[in-house]
């Protein structure tokens, strides 16, 4: 295992908002968009293609796959392809990730990439089968020649959000709700609750999983019954599912809330999730630096090599996770500074497992 690279978000700092505008399903049996998306002249046909296979939540979560997609989108620009040099295949379920995966194949991309934990067993299978294939995978690690694994100190990041969380909280009680249990979001819930913890004690941490990153309908209950319970902070680690928890904070602000109600987002700056008539009530977002991990990750592959077999790790020292300042008042975001510092240095380690 190996720590590589550095500025992740200094790298992937152009890789705005663009419009999900190409990509397939599983159920689409039809020409790829990128067929009928005409390449301008001043573009190059590219020589080095990446794709990607979106876990559950879609590639348009406004989190973690909007993250990837939104990566390679960058790279693209950034190298003066045309919009043939990337794409993407949706998976609806589990059950969409292998036939996913062999369509990508079909489609002769240089590196496939399949973003989250929950594709690890199927690209081990297809890059089993496929050993002049090569992949990638985000959240896990695939031990084979043709996968590079591409995993992130998350339980840092969610460290710091616990700190904003602590010195924010008027009630003594915040929330955090995970996608579905496993390592990859025990990390977020470990530094989430050590963090809060580090502050002080005596805050109530209530944790719930809602065993999906794409139900936004349970994301919005689970977060209607924390907020009645009295939290009025809550960090989700659930991908779209976290899209119901803004929606329910919002529509309280705008029923006339007694307390300021506040969601931390995840993956990257949710601040726009955030937007009600009276402000913003997004307090801060976790950020994952995985779009711009597949640029580095896919340029070194197309100029030295591919770097098949290793695991990349990416923290806060290399710049790979991070926070945003957010609506933080100046105690907080001073406060989450010097924890930043902390950890870098060695002088804070941050569990990865709940309960250590």
């Amino acid at each position: 295992m190996t720590t590589k690279l550095r500025n992740l978000f200094a790298i992937g700092a152009s890789a705005m908002l663009l419009a999900a505008c190409q990509g397939q399903d599983a159920s689409d049996t039809g020409s790829t968009p990128a067929d009928d998306n005409a390449t301008p002249d001043t573009e190059e046909t590219a020589e080095f293609k990446l794709g990607m296979v979106t876990d559950e939540g879609g590639v348009d979560d406004r989190s973690f796959n909007q993250s990837a997609w939104e990566g390679m989108q960058a790279w693209a620009d950034e190298n003066g392809y045309g919009a043939d040099a990337v794409d993407y295949f949706q998976s609806n379920d589990a059950q969409d990730f292998v036939p996913n995966l062999n369509q990508a194949i079909q489609a002769d991309f240089d590196i496939i990439y399949g973003v989250g934990f929950q594709l690890a067993e199927a690209v081990e299978d297809v890059a089993n089968s496929n050993p002049n294939q090569h992949f990638g995978i985000i959240d896990s690690v695939v031990e084979a020649d043709n996968v590079i694994s591409l995993n992130f100190r998350d339980n840092e990041a969610a460290y710091l959000v616990g700190v904003a969380a602590a010195h924010t909280t008027e009630t003594n009680k915040v929330g955090f709700i995970g996608g579905i249990a496993g390592p990859v979001i025990d990390k977020f819930e470990a530094g989430f609750v050590e963090g809060v913890k580090s502050v002080d004690e005596n805050i109530e941490v209530e944790v719930r999983y809602a065993e999906s990153f794409s139900d936004a309908a349970i994301g919005q209950q689970i977060a209607a019954g924390m907020y009645s319970a009295g939290a009025d902070i809550i960090y989700h680690a659930s991908g779209a599912v976290g899209n119901g928890v803004f929606t329910e904070a919002a529509d309280l602000m705008e029923s006339g809330s007694d307390r300021q109600l506040w969601v931390i987002g995840v993956d990257r700056d949710q601040e726009e999730l955030g937007e009600y008539s009276g402000g913003n009530l997004t307090l801060t977002s976790s950020l994952k630096g995985v779009g711009a991990a597949i640029q580095l990750a896919s340029n070194e592959a197309r100029d030295e090599g591919f770097q098949g077999g290793e695991n990349l790790i990416y923290g806060l020292a290399e710049d790979g996770v991070g926070v945003t300042e957010g609506n933080m008042s100046e105690e907080a975001w001073t406060a989450v500074q010097e924890a930043m510092e902390s950890i870098i240095s060695g002088d804070i380690e941050v569990s990865e497992t709940p309960g250590e």
